[in-house]
């Protein structure tokens, strides 16, 4: 609340709820003109016909996109096999795809086109209505879920998705989600002198970071050098384990730091909020 909404608009980011029919970059493209920013990305793209979680990074976000996207998402979707099966067996058949798998991309996709090895931590039927599977799945970031469906409909006569929702990518979920109307209202609000309901569905990036990665508290005395990249020596902060931390002065964010070992320097940045 201590920051003004410029602020907020440089270093944030906003899960939205991609509606069915524009791509991922299209909706980007609507966020960066409604709020009149000359940068935004999103993290982790969707089909155009896949409907959910869609965090979309603001301004200086746009360079924490890494941090963010190679964590486990989720998604609930429809199936449809091509010949009549039981539940039981459907769900013999899934729990094969359960675990390390071998996945070739789709042709469309945009990545090279060879074999490469997810991981399937979860895959269940909720429900069916004849030959209509509903389902949920948690699964390794770059996997591709119509290709799962497709590949487990080659042990099973066929089967194609008819439906997909993303419920959650790596720390953002639905539960806290705002769909393309509410976001417009928001704005339309704010650019009429009321930024109430923006400011509630920006998501500060420093408040993301601390939920992916180990926060590391720095003396008020060590900002300003470090603000100007300078690296981080021995006896001037306590590190842990994790190869890489997120830099405070209290709430102050300063930067993103990695390890290393070069005689007196610890800890290098990869990022610096200056």
């Amino acid at each position: 609340m201590e920051k003004t909404i410029q602020e907020l608009l440089n270093f944030s980011i906003i899960n939205i709820d991609k509606p069915s029919g524009p791509t991922s970059f299209g909706v980007d493209v609507i966020v960066k003109k409604m709020l009149g920013l000359n940068k935004t990305s999103h993290f982790g793209t969707l089909d155009p016909q896949v409907t959910g979680v869609l965090p979309i990074a603001l301004g200086r976000a746009c360079r924490l996109s890494d941090y963010f996207m190679h964590k486990n998402k989720k998604y609930v979707g429809i199936m449809r096999v091509h010949q009549e099966i039981s539940r039981e067996k459907l769900e013999e058949e899934i729990s094969k795809f359960i675990g390390k798998i071998m996945q070739l991309p789709p042709v469309k996709s945009r990545v090279k086109r060879e074999i490469r090895e997810r991981e399937i931590f979860s895959f269940k039927i909720l429900e069916n209505d004849g030959k209509d599977f509903l389902f949920e799945t948690e699964v390794q970031a770059g996997t591709y879920i119509r290709k799962l469906i497709s590949d487990l409909g080659n042990n099973i006569g066929g089967a194609h998705m008819l439906e997909l929702r993303r419920t959650q990518a790596g720390i953002f979920s639905e539960e806290k989600i705002i769909n393309m109307y509410e976001f417009e209202k928001a704005v339309s609000d704010w650019k009429n002198g009321n930024d109430e309901k923006l400011r509630k569905i920006l998501i500060p990036a420093e408040k993301a970071l601390e939920k992916v990665l180990t926060c590391v508290q720095i003396k008020q005395n060590m900002i300003k050098q470090l603000l100007t990249g300078k690296p981080i020596h021995k006896g001037e902060i306590k590190l842990l384990g994790e190869e890489k931390f997120a830099v405070f002065s209290q709430d102050k964010f300063i930067g993103i730091y990695r390890k290393v070992n070069e005689k007196d320097i610890i800890a290098r940045a990869e990022f610096v909020f200056n």
